[in-house]
């Protein structure tokens, strides 16, 4: 009875949405406008060059993986007039996560195109008790999902024009000698690179650590499904939901709630058509994914959403803060590999994507250095010793966490352990403890902007 109500009085909210029909409109006036358009097609059909190492056995880059960080970098470095080579089994395959960002990171990076959805605002559900500050929270931050597809194309075109080089592979280890790397694939096929750089994600294939990697986990269940109707504003993205009144009083799953919470994460398209996922923030061990989808049922259930298709189903499991890998070491890092994944929030494309540019310059900045001198002394290019190679991948990681990184990873690892801690009662309480600071600070907190100090200070007024 009280779902079919709840149904009801959604339907009757049914206001209508200023949806703009370009992006340059979405986002051209003094406020951000509602927009979507459809998804495009994966990129299937880009003439990617294959790499051939019988007649190109060296090259100056090798990049393990072909996500958005290694394609981004891949681009850049080629770009610059070096030879580039991506390995990855599948460089032409789908990217199975969704991709939300908040939407001055993609247009800060010039890749607001890429956005398929945006929200003019953002919402927080604390509780139904709308006393003691724990009701709904509208956060005046637009919101959009990445069009996974259409980034995917435009990475690759980019690397086409550049003429990086694909290898359909899976690289297995690497061995230095000589100022070289030998990267070594499941094949038995090797190619050999100036430097190399891991970006295979959280499967860490090259990289080395000399202490346990063991994070924190942020773990999530979702489906992109069309439903009769749901509860959410069209032109609203529901960032975090948390509260438990769809769990049966007394009942297990409440009591594990309760010490262990997790949120509804939900994006409307469309009056019938939703994604919606049930997310565990961050915990040690992971959430199981079948007590998610428990969760995730029982809310549906509670908010009356009659599923009548399913279109994608996602299972996502992000490791947050722990060690970083060693460094220096030989293998250059980016992304889930380089420990880049902000470790209190699990946000992770638009840094890595920002982080990018930095890191392939510093890269063209080695490789150019053994090029000058050897242009002048009329020896090989590249360098000729494992010192010079120690050398140059040493400059590249000091690029990648500088000082002043390193101690805001600190500082955000530090917040990631007291949300390990958190029960829902005290989860609620901080969070709208969080979302009551200015915007600069939880903007920049939550986009990894604030400096140690600048962190320092609005942890503060917590």
């Amino acid at each position: 009875m009280a779902a079919r109500h709840r149904r009801a009085a959604y339907m009757a909210r049914g206001a209508a949405i200023d949806t703009a029909p370009t992006i340059e409109e979405a986002l051209g006036g003094s406020q951000v406008r509602h927009y979507i358009r459809p998804q495009a097609p994966w990129p299937t059909d880009v003439p990617i060059q294959a790499l051939d190492v019988s007649s190109t056995p060296e090259v100056d880059l090798v990049i393990a993986g072909a996500g958005p960080s290694g394609l981004a970098i891949g681009a850049r470095v080629a770009e610059a007039g070096y030879k580039v080579a991506i390995v990855d089994p599948e460089p032409l395959g789908i990217w199975p996560n969704n991709y939300g960002v908040w939407v001055d990171e993609f247009q800060a990076m010039g890749l607001e195109d890429c956005l398929e959805v945006i929200w003019p605002k953002a919402k927080v559900w604390l509780d139904n008790n709308q006393g003691e500050n724990l009701g709904e929270k509208f956060l005046a931050r637009p919101y959009g999902r990445v069009d996974r597809p259409k980034l995917k194309r435009k990475l690759l075109e980019r690397c086409v024009a550049a003429g990086v080089r694909f290898l359909t592979d899976k690289v297995d280890k690497v061995e230095h000698a000589g100022g070289r790397s030998t990267v070594a694939m499941v094949s038995g096929k090797a190619v050999r690179g100036a430097l190399v750089l891991d970006a295979t994600g959280h499967s860490r294939r090259l990289v080395k650590y000399d202490q346990k990697f063991d994070p924190g986990y942020q773990g999530a269940y979702g489906i992109i499904c069309e439903v009769e109707g749901h509860p959410f504003d069209i032109d609203t993205m529901l960032f975090m939901d948390w509260r438990d009144d769809h769990l049966p009083e007394g009942s297990d799953v409440k009591a594990r709630n309760a010490k262990l919470p997790t949120f509804l994460y939900a994006m409307p398209f469309s009056k019938n058509k939703v994604f919606l996922e049930e997310t565990s923030l961050v915990a040690r061990p992971a959430v199981e994914f079948a007590d998610l989808k428990e969760r995730l049922e029982l809310r549906m259930k509670w908010l009356g959403i009659k599923v009548t298709k399913v279109e994608e189903e996602e299972y996502c499991l992000i490791p947050m803060g722990g060690v970083l890998p060693t460094h220096p070491q030989r293998v250059l890092g980016v992304g889930g590999t380089a420990g880049m994944v902000h470790p209190a929030t699990g946000f992770m494309v638009s840094r890595m994507l920002g982080v990018a540019p930095t890191i392939a310059d510093a890269i063209i900045d080695q490789l150019a250095r053994p090029a000058d001198s050897a242009a002048t002394a009329g020896t090989p290019h590249g360098p000729q010793t494992e010192a010079q190679a120690d050398a140059m991948a040493a400059a590249v990681w000091r690029t990648a966490w500088p000082v002043e990184r390193l101690r805001q990873r600190a500082f955000f690892c530090f917040g990631m352990d007291v949300l390990l801690r958190l029960n829902l009662a005290e989860t609620r309480q901080f969070f709208a403890a969080f979302f009551s600071l200015s915007a600069f600070h939880w903007h920049g907190f939550l986009s990894a902007r604030l400096g140690f100090l600048q962190l320092i200070g609005g942890f503060l007024l917590l």
